[in-house]
């Protein structure tokens, strides 16, 4: 099948090419630029220009491909409220396209949506229509168009990771670079949820081969990592101090991030394990952590 995959280039996409070649897949990857071409040829995929702003282009590549797996987001964070509508907007296009076929749709969010509330286990069966992470857009968006009739499934992520690059705790450490110091808020037991990004990338392979219309998948090796486990490890590769924080002092040091910094987001994948056979191998966040080289910029 030919696959229309956005975020081709990014980090977890670039994972998802080889994934979805390997299985025999054909791949029509988004990109932006002449370098982004290059390397999708250079892996055997095809490129398709554009952009998440033009909707149109997106709409294009849908319309080439027997499916599409959606990746792409914009990661700047300081503008997380706008970028979580301009991906609502994104999935509409997309699933409006492949409305009146069987052709189906993946999209991405995060293991929050599942979240039982209260530092409970965020499960697959689980979607909290009012979450108050703006990400619920994304969602949202894939929700109507189920109820349209387009094969939409979920892969929500958790702290998607290697020796480079760790979700939240990317900007985190910029942060901490800047202010001198590594900071948790209270005592540092909120967990976040982690997976290698080599599974992850698996996981969207089995989502597509194997998925079924309307299921959440969970891309989660770990349930969930101590904070202040992170903070340590991070503190000695950086070498700066770690600190507690009062959740009153956690805006003016975390900025954008402290709307997750004292969150605890533990979640299962058990679910997802269990349907797709997905079995993680990669190794785990502290182990990418301590191997992250700190001296580069």
């Amino acid at each position: 099948m030919r696959v229309f995959l956005t975020g081709a280039t990014g980090f977890i996409g670039s994972r998802i090419v080889p994934e979805l070649l390997a299985a025999g897949h054909q791949v029509l990857g988004l990109t932006r630029s002449d370098a982004g071409a290059q390397s999708l040829a250079a892996a055997g995929a095809e490129a398709h220009r554009g952009t998440l702003e033009d909707l149109d282009s997106l709409r294009a590549g849908a319309a080439q491909a027997d499916a599409v797996i959606h990746t792409a987001f914009d990661h700047d964070f300081a503008h997380f409220v706008a970028n979580c509508e301009k991906d609502r907007r994104v999935i509409e296009a997309l699933g409006t396209t492949l409305k009146g076929s069987d052709r189906p749709l993946i999209i991405t969010s995060g293991t929050g949506m599942g979240g039982a509330g209260l530092g409970g286990l965020a499960t697959e069966d689980v979607l909290d229509r009012s979450h108050p992470n703006p990400r619920i857009a994304s969602e949202l968006a894939g929700q109507a168009l189920l109820e349209a009739g387009v094969d939409v499934r979920v892969v929500r992520l958790p702290q998607v990771h290697d020796p480079v690059r760790q979700g939240l705790i990317t900007p985190l450490i910029a942060i901490s670079r800047q202010k001198g110091a590594v900071a948790y808020v209270g005592d540092g037991a909120n967990r976040w949820p982690a997976a290698h990004v080599l599974d992850v990338a698996k996981l969207y392979a089995l989502a597509f081969d194997k998925g079924r219309r309307g299921a959440r998948y969970h891309a989660v090796a770990e349930e969930g990592v101590a904070v202040r486990d992170i903070a340590a490890v991070l503190g000695a590769g950086l070498g700066l101090p770690v600190v507690s924080l009062s959740p009153e002092e956690a805006q003016a040091h975390f900025g954008w991030l402290a709307m997750f910094a004292g969150l605890d987001l533990r979640a299962s994948s058990a679910w997802t394990r269990d349907q797709l056979g997905w079995d993680p191998t990669g190794p785990g966040l502290i182990t990418d952590l301590k191997r992250m080289d700190y001296s580069a910029a």
